[in-house]
C-alpha cells in the first residue's frame, strides 16, 4: 500500500460503521483477508438485526394487515390507495405540472426525474396531504426502518427508447447490504410490457442461505464482481434463487394508484420489454445509516423536504469544481417530456 494510500485508512475504517458499500472505492471493505474472517458478514447481520429493533419500534402505527405482508414478503402492495377523486385531481397536476426535471441514461433506458421539494409542493398542495397522511408515513418509516422522512420524486421510466444495452437494472439484485426503503404510487397503469417492478418474496429476509451467499460473494467480488457488484448492489442469477430457499420474483403488473413498498436489501430488478415503454410514477427512497439503534423520527419537515433538490445542487456544485461527475442532466420542462414520451409509450389521460 502506498504512502497516500496509507493517509485514507482512517477515513477507510471509520466507513465500516457507516452505509458504505463499494468493494473498489474502500480496500478493507474489499479485502479478501478480512472478509473471509467475516468482516462482510458482521456488517451485514448488525444492520440487520438494528433495523429489525428500529422496525419493532416503529410497528404500532402500521396496519397489521400491512406488517404482516412486509415481514413474509419483503413488500407492500395496496392497490387503491387513495380515493378515486384524490387521485385522479393529484395525477392530472403531477402530469400537467410545469416544471424542470432531469434525466439519467442507462442501458436502453432513460429515467426522468423532478424533485419533490417545497417549489413542487406549493404548485400541488394535494400532494403535500399525501406525503403527510399518517397511513402513507407508516408504510415509509415501517419499511425503512427509520422515521426520517424519505427523499421523493416525480419519476418516468422511459424503456427502449436508447439504443444502447439491455437496462442493467433489469439483473436481479440487492441495493446494498443494509435493510432499505424505495416506494412507488403509481401514476399510470403498469403493464407485462411496461417494464414493471420484480421481486423476490421473502428475499429481504437474512437467513443462514442467504447470509453464506453474502459472505462467499464478498471474498471475490471486488476482483471478479461485474461493476455494480463491485460497488456494493451483489447481482444474483434467477438460477441461484433455489439454492438460497427462494421462489421465483413475482411482477408488479398493476394498475394506476398503487402503492408497492419494498426493502432493497431483498432482490429486485426492473423487468424487460420488447417494446418501447413508459410509467411514471411517485418515487420514494430512504436509506439511513444501518448502525444507529434509534428510529431517527425528524422534527425538520420543511428542510427535509428540500433534501432532494439540495443534493442535485450540491451534485452540480462538485461537477462544477472537478470532483464528482454529475450524472443527472437538465432536461428542461417536465410536462414537454412526458408530451413527447407518450408517443412512444402507453399514457393516457385516462390509463
Amino acid at each position: 500500500m502506498s504512502y497516500k494510500r496509507w493517509l485514507f485508512l482512517p477515513l477507510w475504517f471509520l466507513a465500516l460503521f457507516t452505509g458504505a458499500k463499494s468493494f473498489v472505492d474502500n480496500p478493507l471493505l474489499g479485502s479478501r483477508r478480512l472478509n473471509r474472517l467475516g468482516l462482510h458478514g458482521w456488517r451485514v447481520r448488525l444492520a440487520h438485526r438494528l433495523a429489525g429493533l428500529r422496525r419493532r419500534r416503529l410497528s404500532r402505527d402500521l396496519d397489521p394487515a400491512l406488517r404482516r405482508q412486509f415481514d413474509a414478503n419483503g413488500f407492500i402492495e395496496v392497490r387503491d390507495w387513495l380515493p378515486s377523486d384524490a387521485f385522479h385531481s393529484l395525477r392530472t397536476a403531477l402530469l400537467d405540472m410545469e416544471t424542470g426535471c432531469r434525466t439519467q441514461g442507462q442501458g436502453d433506458t432513460v429515467t426522468v426525474r423532478v424533485p419533490l421539494g417545497p417549489e413542487v409542493l406549493g404548485k400541488v398542495p394535494q400532494l403535500a396531504k399525501v406525503l403527510n397522511g399518517p397511513r402513507w408515513k407508516a408504510a415509509m418509516s415501517y419499511v425503512a426502518g427509520s422515521g426520517v422522512r424519505p427523499l421523493y420524486y416525480l419519476q418516468a421510466i422511459e424503456g427502449g427508447v436508447l439504443g444502447g444495452p439491455p437496462d442493467p437494472q433489469q439483473d436481479l439484485h440487492a441495493d446494498t447490504f443494509q435493510p432499505s426503503m424505495k416506494a412507488w404510487l403509481f401514476l399510470t397503469d403498469v403493464g407485462e410490457e411496461d417494464r414493471p417492478l420484480r421481486y423476490v418474496p421473502g428475499s429481504h429476509r437474512l437467513t443462514p442461505e442467504r447470509l453464506e451467499w453474502e459472505q462467499r460473494r464478498s471474498i471475490d467480488v471486488a476482483r471478479k464482481g461485474d461493476r455494480l457488484s463491485q460497488r456494493g448492489s451483489l447481482r444474483i442469477g434467477e438460477s441461484d434463487l433455489a439454492d438460497l430457499g427462494l421462489s421465483e420474483p413475482v411482477s408488479f403488473s398493476v394498475p394506476a394508484n398503487t402503492l408497492v413498498v419494498i426493502d432493497t436489501c431483498g432482490f429486485h430488478a426492473r423487468a424487460a420489454s420488447s417494446r418501447t415503454s413508459l410509467r411514471v410514477e411517485i418515487w420514494a427512497l430512504q436509506r439511513r445509516q444501518p448502525f444507529l439503534p434509534w428510529a431517527g423520527r425528524s422534527f425538520l419537515p420543511l428542510a427535509v423536504d428540500g433534501r432532494a433538490t439540495w443534493l442535485l445542487g450540491l451534485a452540480d456544485l462538485l461537477d462544477r469544481v472537478g470532483l464528482r461527475k454529475q450524472h443527472w442532466t437538465r432536461a428542461g420542462s417536465w410536462r414537454r417530456r412526458l408530451e413527447t414520451a407518450r408517443s412512444v409509450g402507453s399514457v393516457g389521460a385516462d390509463s
